[in-house]
């Protein structure tokens, strides 16, 4: 396969290349610790925010390209010290803006020697690879890349004072690496779920449903550890949205009943039960582990399903935080993130 990219799949069990509706909630075991986030909106993190739970379309570009994967034998991509996980940021100079780019320079480079100038580990090197023509005569140099992400997700909260967003609860990752995709540039657009796939023991389900990319909502900025953020304008998840509830501390939150806010027929947000089974650590994003207990929400996805992740957490009246991933030997449980985490991702502590 040539550097254009590997076929298109889901996030959770594989790469994808080209945008296509997909579910972004992740498994327990796919997480990657990121930068935190650029400060947006306000210098001053609000003390109100407005729980959302409606699903969105999000697109993500990448800085450079990807390094999902290296071609199996001895290849142009092996011998120049090429490693899954690289960003190859430039070719010859040139910036590397998607996988049409980075074929166009190799073929322009005749087979001659180029200089990648790559990102690993947060330091930068140069390579220098000598492009191999295939039997179609297209130079390639064995490795696979990727250079944007698409799928269905959850807005948690919405500022309406700064028009800052937050959703998801988690990073976006690439499957093949587990590395947090660096973004350059994202959207986030109207979407509408049409199914649902039931989650099951040992097999997560997934919301599925329709986004436009030609239309975009609102702009993403940042892609970290604790969710993605972005803003969008007054107006843009329209005129429906609840009232500001204050942020939760931490401290706050108990063990017991609580209820989320999930889309998961069309355009119709409600409020579920759930039981918060324990609080855990203070840090990163599995603060909460919690269990679904809606009779109706059970019918309908079964627990905890893809797409899902970035459901609003409510309790005694406060905003608490969202959900974040599902137990996949238990799928009416999962983990969420305190939503102070995600608000200091923002605005700072």
């Amino acid at each position: 396969m040539d550097e254009s990219s590997k076929n298109a799949k889901p996030w959770l069990r594989g790469g994808a290349a080209l945008v296509l509706a997909l579910a972004l909630l992740l498994s327990v075991s796919s997480l990657t610790v990121g930068a935190k986030a650029a400060t947006l909106g306000e210098d001053t993190a609000p003390q109100y925010l407005v729980p959302v739970g409606h699903t969105v379309g999000i697109k993500l570009f990448s800085r450079g390209l990807l390094v999902v994967q290296l071609s199996d034998g001895q290849t142009p991509a092996k011998d120049c010290g090429l490693k899954t996980g690289d960003q190859i940021l430039q070719c010859n100079g040139g910036a590397v803006d998607s996988t049409e780019d980075f074929q166009s320079m190799l073929q322009e480079s005749g087979g001659d020697p180029v200089t990648l100038h790559v990102q690993r580990a947060g330091k930068t090197m140069d390579l220098t690879a000598e492009p191999e023509a295939g039997e179609d005569g297209t130079y390639r140099l064995g490795a696979w890349v990727r250079d944007s992400m698409a799928g269905i997700g959850t807005v948690t909260f919405y500022d309406p004072q700064s028009g800052t967003f937050g959703a998801l609860g988690h990073g976006i990752t690439d499957v093949d690496t587990a590395q947090l995709m660096p973004l350059s540039q994202g959207a986030v657009m109207a979407s509408r779920v049409k199914a649902v796939k039931k989650g099951e023991t040992g097999a997560a389900g997934e919301l599925r449903g329709d986004f436009d990319l030609t239309t975009d909502l609102g702009t993403l900025n940042t892609n970290c550890e604790s969710g993605v953020f972005g803003t969008v304008p007054a107006g843009a998840f329209g005129e429906e949205l609840g009232t500001a509830l204050p942020v939760a501390k931490p401290e706050e939150v108990q063990e017991g009943k609580a209820t989320i806010l999930a889309n998961v027929a069309g355009d119709t947000v409600e409020e579920y039960e759930v039981e918060i089974t324990q609080v855990l650590s203070e840090t990163g994003n599995r603060n909460l582990l919690l269990t679904v207990t809606d009779p109706k929400l059970l019918e309908t996805t079964g627990g905890i399903v893809q797409g899902m992740s970035g459901s609003p957490i409510l309790q005694n009246g406060k905003f608490v935080g969202a959900v974040t991933h599902v137990l996949l030997n238990d799928p009416t449980s999962g983990y969420g993130i305190f939503l102070e985490n995600m608000v200091e991702a923002v605005w700072g502590e």
